[in-house]
């Protein structure tokens, strides 16, 4: 390194935005992703045992992939170098695999190389890294935002494994942005400011698991806000969401607000009105609902409001919630107002809300009566000498599939628990149990 290059260095320390500044360096400075990072587990172990071979990390922007890479690169003894995909050429490629090729032959030294944006390669230049990957010239280090399956080329992940980060939770966020505020070495701190608990609440929501969006306002409201009175910055909820772009709304995730929005969420669509729950899904989105949390209530009224009057509801309603955990916001809020516009526009039926809470009743206020003896389970020791299972009609011998024996205790002949409802599918499941019972000459109607 030259002078120039090392009072460029320098100058980037000093100069560079914060969210570049306060990447951390140790592997014990990053916060989040437990679940890869945890204690004992596979990454923490190789990256301190200078053990790594080639992964692959995925995840949204700002969650720590390129950190986890400067971490990689400062505690490894191997050479470590970098490319952007974006940017980076063939030439690029060529000069670093004759670096890579020169440490191995002369100084026996292995070579990272960390490709930041890797799906942005075409399949020609994927391809150029695999046999230099392969025969262990570099260790590839790649980061992407996008599905590794859909973007990097197949035999490239045959031999990386890949490591998932998720978005940063509100909690790891706050911690970054005190560190931001206070830190006198990287942070801020020599600008004598402070952050206000309903400010630092805000931005960790308004963040939304994107950590330098956070310090990007945090940086911002520390270089524009005059000093009040006593000498000092402080960062209110009103510049916090000057500096994000954000309006404050009233929404307390532990207060009234929550529970109000929730409740006129789930009655909006029971209610079937598709714009008043798409409106409330719109304020909890905005306020920075956690998604997941949305998508529980949609498949909990989309079998309890919907049931089977629409089958197809609590479907909808599972892919949602699997595919908001994939996708991520800000896509997610397609998905869920998809899942909500079909939930709230279908057709509605609690019986089966009624039969499951009018059974739990009965069993509860009645003795346990004994399962007729044909419908006893005959396969385990000595059960057929005692006679259970004798006498069973075999439902699918008998027309319409359906056998006129009595499946509930004698006692209980004439109790329902499920009426289907005069609504949607439902009208067709009653019309088909009436139709077969009284075609097979039984008295009990739905």
């Amino acid at each position: 390194m030259d002078l120039f290059d090392f009072m460029r260095e320098e100058t980037k320390k000093s100069e560079s935005p914060l969210a570049s500044r306060m990447r951390p360096e140790r592997l014990d400075e990053v916060v989040g992703q437990k679940h890869i990072l945890g204690e004992g587990s596979l990454l923490p172990r190789a990256i301190r045992a200078d053990k790594l071979s080639s992964v692959i990390f995925y995840g949204p922007p700002g969650t720590g992939k390129t950190t986890l890479a400067r971490v990689i690169a400062n505690t490894t003894s191997a050479s470590f170098q970098q490319l952007n995909a974006t940017s980076a050429g063939k030439k690029d490629m060529e000069e670093v695999i004759r670096i890579a090729k020169d440490n191995q032959g002369m100084y026996g030294k292995k070579t990272l190389l960390f490709i930041d944006e890797i799906h942005r390669f075409n399949k020609s230049q994927q391809d150029y890294l695999l046999p230099f990957v392969e025969d262990g010239t570099v260790i590839l280090i790649g980061a992407t935002t996008e599905n590794p399956y859909f973007e990097v080329n197949g035999a490239l992940l045959s031999r990386s494994i890949i490591f998932e980060l998720h978005a940063l939770e509100a909690e790891d966020i706050q911690i970054l942005l005190k560190r931001a505020v206070y830190d006198t070495e990287k942070g801020m701190g020599s600008f004598d400011a402070e952050i206000e608990e309903d400010a630092l609440i805000f931005l960790s929501d308004a963040a939304n698991g994107d950590a330098r969006a956070g310090l990007n306002a945090v940086e911002l409201g520390i270089l524009t806000t005059p000093r009040s009175a006593d000498g000092k910055i402080h960062i209110t909820l009103d510049v916090a969401a000057q500096c994000i772009q954000k309006r404050v709304i009233r929404y307390d995730k532990e207060g009234d607000n929550h529970y109000d929005t929730i409740s006129a969420f789930i009655k909006s669509m029971r209610g079937s009105d598709p714009d008043a729950a798409i409106y409330y899904l719109a304020r909890m989105l905005y306020a920075g609902e956690d998604v997941k949390f949305i998508a529980r209530r949609i498949m909990i009224c989309a079998s309890e409001d919907v049931g089977n009057a629409d089958p197809q509801a609590l479907q909808v309603a599972v892919s949602a919630a699997l595919a908001v955990e994939r996708v991520g916001m800000p896509e997610a809020q397609i998905i869920l107002s998809q899942a909500v516009a079909y939930v709230a526009s279908a057709p509605k039926s609690n019986a089966s809300v009624n039969a499951i809470g009018e059974a739990m009743e009965y069993v509860a206020s009645h003795k346990t009566l004994p399962v007729p003896v044909y419908l006893q389970d005959s396969h385990y020791k000595g059960a057929a000498r005692l006679g259970h299972g004798i006498g069973y009609e075999y439902a699918h011998n008998c027309p319409n599939h359906f056998s006129a024996q009595k499946y509930l205790p004698e006692e209980m002949e004439e109790v329902h628990f499920y009426r289907p409802a005069e609504e949607g599918y439902e009208v067709k499941i009653r019309e088909r149990l009436n139709r077969i019972r009284e075609e097979a000459g039984v008295d009990k109607r739905y």
